[in-house]
């Protein structure tokens, strides 16, 4: 046996020593163009064969290439049965772990009969870089093998169905996220900072969202409808994406439907911030860094940029002849100066529904706003805000949901008070929750309703003091007018008398004041 052992390492040694007399005698392009013709022959012979998944690609160098991301899920359900070596990621807050195999493990698969085998490897310079774009210059990959005769089944079916199986793993594991827009100054770097993410962990979902019934259904039949319209819209020739319209006072739950929305289809959420956007090229630019099953979101967009009235501004501003172009470019300056972003309207309707729109697919597209009245027409028309959804004060039906949430009752006797009073007096949803929710251990369901009784009696009074306040004003404005008016009146009088008829102005001017005190009540008939 030793001697065995011997006559191996001796021979290990000659081949070695050889290799390295080869290496030196022939150069490098020597030994490339052998391995090549000694590849060739063997492919002759070699029964097998392989392909091989790079974890990045030369065209996407600082992003993971998703063909192999999508192989490392679908791996993951078999290498923590068969793997001898795995490694372990945690997602979604330790609630679940994920087993992979490690490098140079290979894990056998099976496809309608066909035998694959799967290797993870990797590649590691002789001669480290100086300097790495990614930190590290280690190129993982994945290799697929199998027999030549299965070649048409994998590259055709087989790759497709991993492919498939990869995404529906991670729709099922991912961690969904709330995104924020950094500002345009700090793109720069090769890493690409255009979004800022939080883990998404809102609670709202519609069954405690606080709406109408039936305009809750309608709103969830809607969503339901769209995620399972890719065909259709293929179909009728349109990208596959839905704009949302959510449109009221403050408090009326605006927020929480767009994270019930989330929660429904497992979208992220891209909260789009407009004023941290310097141009239109830049909110392109947003938005193809932006993914697929996602919700783009813009907040109290009447806020964010004006952006009513620029046509008109502009129509008028071509009609005013440039008397001083100094002055006018200084102006021009000061205002570029001031003003922090210059997307346009035009810049955000190709945002919408333009040709760059079409970079993605199954996106959802809401703005929220309190003074719909203030937006321009073609931002909020059909085909861009396809769904206009109002959010208004609430009802006894809304009340009903935000008892059962918030004091687990469904009936009640002062249920009947509050009818009465929701149908009086205008609160909206977030006033009645803060008067629902308990502030202390003492308090119970029925000191909760009571608390809402008077809270909805004092807007009631509050409401009636206001409505004869402003009657007061209009009144006195009314009367100040009347008597502006009488007083233009008296001058016309004067004017076309003259000196000549001053007599009969002065008689003239004192019926219009006697006039005037008889309408004001202040002397009588």
């Amino acid at each position: 046996m030793m001697g065995e052992m011997t006559q191996l390492g001796s021979l290990m040694a000659a081949v070695m020593f050889v290799w390295a007399i080869f290496r030196q005698l022939f150069p490098d392009e020597f030994q490339r163009d052998v391995r090549k013709y000694v590849n060739k022959v063997v492919s002759y012979v070699y029964p097998y064969v392989e392909i091989t998944f790079h974890e990045y690609q030369v065209d996407t160098w600082f992003e993971r290439s998703k063909a192999f991301v999508s192989i490392e899920r679908y791996l993951s359900t078999n290498s923590s049965n068969r793997a001898k070596r795995l490694k372990a990621n945690v997602v979604r807050d330790c609630e679940s772990v994920v087993l992979s195999m490690d490098d140079y493990e290979e894990v056998t698969d099976e496809f309608r009969g066909i035998k694959i085998w799967w290797t993870s490897s990797k590649s590691i310079p002789q001669q480290r870089a100086f300097f790495s774009y990614r930190g590290d210059e280690e190129k993982r990959y994945y290799r697929l093998t199998c027999k030549r005769e299965h070649r048409d089944i994998i590259t055709k079916v087989y790759l497709q169905h991993v492919l498939d199986e990869g995404k529906a793993i991670e729709v099922k594991t991912r961690q969904r996220k709330l995104y924020t827009n950094n500002k345009s100054e700090k793109w720069s770097g090769y890493r690409r900072t255009m979004w800022s993410h939080i883990i998404f962990e809102h609670p709202s979902t519609f069954d405690t969202l606080a709406m109408d019934p039936k305009k809750k259904k309608e709103i969830l039949d809607d969503l339901m409808m769209f995620s399972k319209s890719k065909e259709y819209y293929k179909k009728v020739g349109k990208s596959w994406k839905r704009g949302y319209l959510l449109y009221g006072p403050p408090g009326t739950g605006k927020s929480s439907m767009i994270a019930a929305m989330a929660n429904l289809l497992e979208y992220d959420i891209y909260d789009l911030e407009l004023t941290s956007v310097k141009d239109n090229t830049d909110l392109r630019k947003l938005l193809i860094d932006t993914s697929s099953k996602s919700i783009i979101v813009i907040e109290d967009i009447d806020c964010s940029l004006d952006l009513t009235g620029q046509r008109k501004e502009k129509k008028e501003e071509g009609k005013e002849e440039e008397k001083d172009p100094v002055r006018k470019k200084a102006e021009e300056e000061k205002d570029k100066k001031n003003k922090g972003s210059e997307v346009t309207l035009s810049g955000l309707l190709n945002f919408i529904d333009g040709l760059w729109s079409a970079c993605g697919s199954e996106r959802l597209i809401v703005f929220t706003t309190n003074f719909l009245e203030k937006l321009d027409p073609a931002l909020i028309r059909r085909g861009r805000m396809d769904k206009h959804i109002e959010l208004s004060y609430c009802c006894f039906e809304i009340f009903k949901v935000l008892a059962k949430n918030y004091l687990d009752l469904e009936s009640h006797e002062l249920f009947l008070t509050i009818s009465r009073l929701l149908e009086e007096t205008k609160m909206t949803p977030a006033d009645v929750a803060e008067n629902l929710m308990p502030k202390s251990f003492e308090e119970n369901a029925e000191s909760c309703l009571n608390k809402l009784i008077q809270s909805l009696e004092n807007a009631k009074e509050e409401a009636r003091l206001k409505a004869v306040e402003d009657a007061r004003i209009k009144a006195e404005e009314e009367a100040a007018k009347k008597i502006e008016q009488n007083g233009e009146k008296v001058q016309e009088i004067d004017a076309k008398l003259g000196d000549g008829g001053g007599k009969k102005a002065d008689q003239d001017t004192d019926m219009l004041q006697v006039t005037d005190a008889k309408e004001n009540g202040v002397i009588t008939a």
